[in-house]
């Protein structure tokens, strides 16, 4: 069995902490904030709020976790010497 480094431990520790931070909030936006979208009952655009929720805002919000995980990822990767190359 390999020994990991210090260094290795603190990369996963920070890939792990930033994988739970997003998927807590991938959960919030799915099913919380879905579970209460009717209570979300006023207008916005000449829709109910709760529609553009369920269609648009989770979908939004999706891709900026996405985009942020990749992001933050590529510069703990190169912080750690272990980014691809392009």
């Amino acid at each position: 069995m390999q020994q990991l480094s210090e260094r290795h431990h603190h990369y996963w520790r920070k890939n792990l902490r930033i994988t739970s931070i997003l998927l807590a909030l991938w959960f919030f936006v799915t099913y919380v904030v879905g579970y209460y979208a009717r209570e979300l009952n006023f207008e916005f655009f000449g829709w109910p709020f709760s529609f553009w929720v369920a269609s648009q805002g989770a979908l939004i919000v999706y891709v900026l976790i996405i985009w942020f995980y990749a992001r933050y990822m590529n510069k703990l990767d190169q912080e750690h010497g272990v980014a691809e190359e392009e």
